[in-house]
Order: structure tokens, then C-alpha cells, then sequence
């Protein structure tokens, strides 16, 4: 990466990062306000965006968005060759995979609160795909992935500022 990093920004993200996990892994709720709040408006406008090319498929679209969008900004980051922003882009992914992997664990029980009341995006998925009784051990691994991610975004971007000082 050409731009340089700060300390000051460095900590900052990996306080980011730290209250990230902390949240989605050792909270009751495993909710994160803002970022989640924000993952849920851009979750939500996936279903009907997706919907106007096929109802079929509407019930993707919210993960889809979902994981999409902090990865436009990754894109976007790595060409603009900014670290602290493609670190912190990765972790809001990372930080999304959690978010559905805890949304995916819930396709049996069904506990979690719905927008509107609907039905249950991942039940339905993986209604379809005939796995949902693996809806724990599925969402267990994407967790695992999400957690990954958001600790090499702490770490590379460490790596990134430590070297280039």
C-alpha cells in the first residue's frame, strides 16, 4: 500500500477490531449497534433489488448485498492503494460474515427477530438445499471464517504500518 498509516490509526482499528469479535462472539445479543444496524438497511434493500430480476431468487439477495457491498469498498481501497480503509473494509466483511453466520445458526430455531415478521431467509435457503438440519455446523464454519477475516484485517494492516515506520 503507497499511503501511509498512522499509529494512532492503526490502534484505532484494531480497537475496532477487537470490539467487533467481542461483540459478535462473547455478547448475549452478538450485535454490533451501528454496523449491524447498517448491515441490516443494506440486507434488506438486496431482497427486492434481486427480486426485479427474479422472485426466485429474492431471498439471496439479502446476504448477497450484504456481503457485496463491504467488498465494493475492498475494491475500492486496494486501487486506491489505501491500507487503513482496505483493512477496515475487510474487517466490516469479516465483521458481516458474522452477522450471517449467526442469522444462518438461527434457520431451525428461529429465534431472532425479523424485519416485518417475514419468513426466515435461511430457512428457506437451506430448505432448498436439503442441508437445513446442518444449519448449526454451517454456520459454525462461516462464523470461523468471519473471525479469520476480521483478525488478518487487524494484522495485515499491523504489518502494513510497522513496516512502512
Amino acid at each position: 500500500m503507497d499511503q501511509p498509516t498512522s499509529t494512532k490509526a492503526c490502534v484505532a482499528l484494531t480497537v475496532a477490531a477487537l470490539y467487533v469479535l467481542w461483540q459478535h462472539l462473547f455478547t448475549e445479543g452478538r450485535w454490533v449497534f451501528l454496523l449491524d444496524h447498517a448491515n441490516l438497511a443494506i440486507h434488506e434493500a438486496g431482497h427486492p433489488i434481486v427480486g426485479i430480476f427474479s422472485s426466485h431468487l429474492a431471498v439471496y439477495g439479502g446476504t448477497l448485498f450484504q456481503l457485496l457491498f463491504p467488498l465494493l469498498f475492498v475494491h475500492h481501497f486496494w486501487r486506491q492503494r489505501q491500507s487503513l480503509g482496505f483493512a477496515a473494509s475487510w474487517l466490516w466483511f469479516g465483521a458481516s460474515l458474522l452477522n450471517v453466520a449467526r442469522y444462518m445458526k438461527d434457520a431451525r430455531a428461529q429465534l431472532l427477530p425479523l424485519v416485518g415478521g417475514g419468513d426466515h431467509d435461511w430457512t428457506e435457503i437451506f430448505g432448498r438445499w436439503n442441508v437445513l438440519g446442518s444449519d448449526v455446523r454451517i454456520a459454525g464454519f462461516f462464523g470461523l471464517v468471519g473471525t479469520s477475516i476480521c483478525l488478518a484485517a487487524m494484522a495485515c494492516h499491523s504489518s502494513v504500518v510497522t513496516s512502512s515506520q
